[in-house]
């Protein structure tokens, strides 16, 4: 008699991906400057690398490579990694200040910034740019939380906007629409409806923010990047492409100089 157990089938366990190991290590860059940068080892990577972004330096190093290789690879490539550091930080700009030639991106543009004195905390706009009333002791945790207010403001001015124009054709509304920083992603729609968009589009010109808008309200109709959501994008925003390529090539900055605003 066969056994039982030859009949049953043969049961394979599904290799499992360890998971990336980050940390964040202290690096001298030069006799002047010691940077911090994230280290993290990926059993995905092939090889050692080396970016930078405007969340800061970042090295990656496959599973067999060790620490000591690591420093080798950063000591080899610090001119790189330093140029590209100041690179950043001329593309990200510089934080709130508090004087006369300070300006604030906004829709593609600098606006000059004034500031006076004020009980409440608030950013505003006015013909001749944007004003800051602050107290004169309002700490810098409070001026930004008025500049990310004043952002998220200026973002549902303008989706609202432009949602008259695109929602009649849609199968439903966005349950609700909310505006953060993110990394990566300008924009996403979560399974419940919430359409979640970058905070960093408001300093981009306007058309790029409605270009991603429009991508993202299309996912009610097609949940992947398959020909058939391309062509409701195109059909709804013939523009796309034109806005999707600035963000390629400017969205680090954007971000960057967000981040920088709003972190300190």
């Amino acid at each position: 008699m066969r056994s039982l157990f030859r009949l049953l089938p043969t049961l394979r366990t599904a290799p499992t991906t360890r998971a990336p190991r980050r940390e964040q290590v202290s690096f001298q860059l030069d006799a002047q400057r010691s940077i911090e940068l994230l280290r993290v080892h990926d059993p995905r990577a092939k090889r050692i690398k080396l970016s930078v972004d405007e969340r800061g330096a970042r090295l990656t190093l496959p599973l067999r490579a060790s620490r000591a290789e690591g420093e080798r690879f950063l000591h080899e490539h610090r001119g790189w990694l330093a140029a590209q550091l100041d690179r950043q930080a001329d593309a990200a700009g510089s934080g709130l200040v508090r004087d006369g030639t300070a300006t604030l991106p906004l829709r593609g543009l600098e606006l000059p910034l004034r500031w006076q004195g004020g009980r409440a905390t608030r950013l505003e706009r006015g013909d001749d740019g944007l004003c800051f009333t602050a107290p004169a002791n309002a700490g810098d945790a409070a001026l930004r939380r008025a500049l990310k207010d004043f952002y998220e403001a200026q973002g549902r001015a303008d989706t609202g906007r432009w949602l008259p124009k695109y929602l009649p054709d849609m199968p439903r509304t966005p349950r609700r629409i909310v505006f953060k920083r993110t990394s990566s992603l300008w924009g996403s729609l979560a399974p419940d409806g919430t359409l979640a968009l970058d905070l960093a589009l408001l300093l981009a010109p306007p058309p790029a923010f409605e270009y991603v808008l429009v991508h993202e309200l299309c996912h009610l109709l097609h949940a992947d990047h398959s020909p058939r959501f391309w062509g409701e994008v195109e059909a709804r925003f013939p523009a796309w492409r034109d806005q999707r390529d600035l963000l390629r090539v400017e969205g680090r900055a954007l971000k960057g100089r967000l981040r920088q605003l709003l972190a300190g």
